[in-house]
């Protein structure tokens, strides 16, 4: 299935890229990581600790075990603190 990819903040300071168009055969969010961190370091770095990310599925909030069937949009971002 092809996704676009969305970076903020951190993450997109850390992969040099806001957002791309993958091609991928990952299951969940969780398999669609280790996809990423495999590609290159610059990955594996924005993907180290996933306990200081949040992912978006469409443009709702989700888990890591969530599914990609029939997802278009996935984004990865840091959790938003309140001021």
């Amino acid at each position: 299935m092809t996704l676009d990819i969305l970076y903020f903040a951190w993450v997109r300071e850390r992969i040099g890229e806001p957002r791309e168009r993958l091609e991928t055969s990952a299951k969940t969010v969780a398999g669609l990581v280790e996809e990423l961190r495999a590609r290159e370091p610059r990955y594996a770095a924005a993907f180290a600790d996933l306990s200081a990310l949040r992912v978006a599925l469409d443009q709702e909030l989700a888990d890591f075990d969530a599914p990609l069937d029939g997802v278009r949009e996935v984004a990865f971002f840091p959790p938003m603190t309140g001021g």
